[in-house]
């Protein structure tokens, strides 16, 4: 099968391949839209069993960027970096500088930040090659690590949801999160200080004890996560954890959490609504990081200092953006991704016509 007719190829503008002998890199940064601004989204290092499995990730999460920066009304457009390797073994500072090569010769079509498996630390050593690098410290325009301001939206979006659903408020509801990494943890303090009760899984152990020491959190094995009793299953992990597999073990009524393409296929989500659950989709409520490093872009570009009023701003209106979401699909009897995925498009097509017409 080639790129185009590969069924996660969506009209992307650009797919750009790198490698890089003298540091072991292999990456793929994917650009899916650039009609609102340059494409934006967060660099991922994972042991892909293959190079196709690398691409349909790019491809899948470059496209999810698209739809989530058009949903935070951010003037950026989606893209996505791949670096295949195993981040715990195969990291290195040469290997990031060699990224930011790959990234400088996009041509400032992408910025790129931290996502699974890189750190802003190591982000700092691409930086040495390109400026269009976000989501670092050090600087005045810095906005820093994006997942405590994702964790804050996931966590705002989970109230509003429990809100509607169960006419209530967190203490005492039950979350089951689907992984306690960056942004999974910081959410499971979120959680916990609102008086939720926790039950976590993780693959690393090391983590999960800690953040279960911090939150007096349940820990379960990760396939036993979709067998608990909850009141809502947020899944922070990677992508497709609601599969027609997956599905007939939850109990919830609500999904919403922070990890991207939760869906392991779209109809899957009709099948969602057609049970009566309420699903957040990932690329409205897991917006708050973009946000932030859309505040960082917004300061270099303009040669100010980061603003955290710029965020917040966005991230209420976020809110008021999920909401709508939620309205309409009880008001046209749809389901939320196919709500959200129509207004995300009709936002990139309002650029892509604006672009036109300068």
């Amino acid at each position: 099968m080639t790129l185009f007719d590969s069924p996660d190829f969506d009209g992307h503008e650009a797919v750009h391949a790198f490698a890089d002998e003298a540091t072991g890199l292999r990456c793929i940064i994917a650009v899916h839209s650039t009609s609102r601004g340059p494409a934006a989204g967060g660099c991922r290092m994972w042991p892909f069993p293959t190079s196709a499995d690398a691409l349909q990730d790019a491809l899948r999460l470059s496209r999810a960027m698209s739809y989530k920066n058009a949903m935070a009304d951010l003037d950026l457009g989606g893209g996505k970096a791949v670096i295949i390797g195993d981040s715990r073994t195969q990291k290195s500072p040469a290997l990031f500088e060699a990224f930011g090569r790959a990234v400088e010769a996009v041509g400032g079509a992408y910025w790129t930040a931290e996502d699974v498996g890189v750190s802003p630390a190591d982000l700092m050593h691409a930086r040495r090659h390109t400026r269009f690098v976000a989501g670092l410290e050090g600087h005045a325009a810095a906005s820093g690590d994006p997942s405590p301001v994702t964790a804050e939206g996931v966590f705002r979006g989970i109230s509003l949801c429990v809100r509607r659903a169960l006419d209530r408020d967190l203490s005492g509801v039950t979350v089951a999160i689907q992984g306690v990494g960056h942004v999974g943890a910081y959410l499971a303090q979120k959680l916990s200080a609102a008086g939720a009760r926790l039950v976590i899984t993780d693959v690393n152990r090391e983590v999960l004890a800690q953040v279960a020491a911090q939150t007096g959190a349940m820990i379960v094995a990760p396939d036993e996560i979709f067998d608990v009793e909850a009141d809502v299953f947020a899944p922070c992990a990677l992508g497709g954890a609601i599969s027609a597999e997956t599905l007939p073990r939850l109990r919830p009524r609500i999904i919403a959490g922070g990890a991207n393409n939760q869906l392991a296929d779209p109809i899957i989500g009709q099948t969602l609504f057609d049970l009566g659950l309420l699903y957040a989709p990932d690329y409205v409520i897991n917006g708050g990081g973009i946000i932030n490093v859309a505040g960082e872009i917004r300061a270099l570009d303009a040669g100010q200092a980061f603003d955290p009023a710029w965020v917040e701003g966005k991230l209420s209106r976020l809110m008021i953006t999920l909401e709508e979401v939620l309205d309409r699909s009880i008001a046209e009897r749809r389901p939320t991704h196919e709500v959200a995925g129509e207004m995300a498009r009709e936002r990139i097509a309002r650029g892509r016509s604006a672009l036109a017409a300068q």
